[in-house]
């Protein structure tokens, strides 16, 4: 089986969010590139949490706010309702698939716990389907 980098896409291709950003700054990133989930960083590029459109939509209905509020609102005020488990950029191809299947996308980190991308979903359906 192949190695997952083989299905890694890179940082430089993946949107993500900086931690401290504010919460209509992430939504409009989202909304212009059609993320329902996206990946958050530190300052320093380390995989932080990723955060969805419901995480989004809760918080905002939890709290009373609107955009306008939200624009000096950080999305470190957030929490995340599911955890998107990150992997190391070695590992096997069985830990990357009991991943994918309950996760969209996986962050992939190095031994530091610097994001260097993604691997998808679709990237690995659309694998399978071509070995078919």
């Amino acid at each position: 089986m192949e190695n997952i980098l083989f299905f890694l896409t890179p940082k430089s291709e993946v949107q993500y969010l900086e931690e401290g950003c504010s919460i209509r700054q992430a939504l409009e990133k989202m909304d212009s590139h059609h993320y329902r989930t996206i990946p958050v960083l530190s300052k320093d590029g380390k995989y932080l949490e990723s955060l969805s459109e419901g995480d989004f939509l809760w918080f905002i209905k939890d709290k009373g706010l609107n955009l306008k509020k939200c624009e000096n609102m950080s999305i470190s005020k957030i929490t995340p309702e599911r955890n998107y488990q990150s992997i190391l950029l070695d590992k096997n191809m069985d830990e990357l698939l009991s991943l994918i299947d309950i996760q969209r996308f996986v962050p992939v980190v190095d031994y530091s716990g610097t994001f260097i991308g993604i691997v998808t979903r679709k990237a690995v359906i659309n694998h399978m389907l071509k070995e078919k």
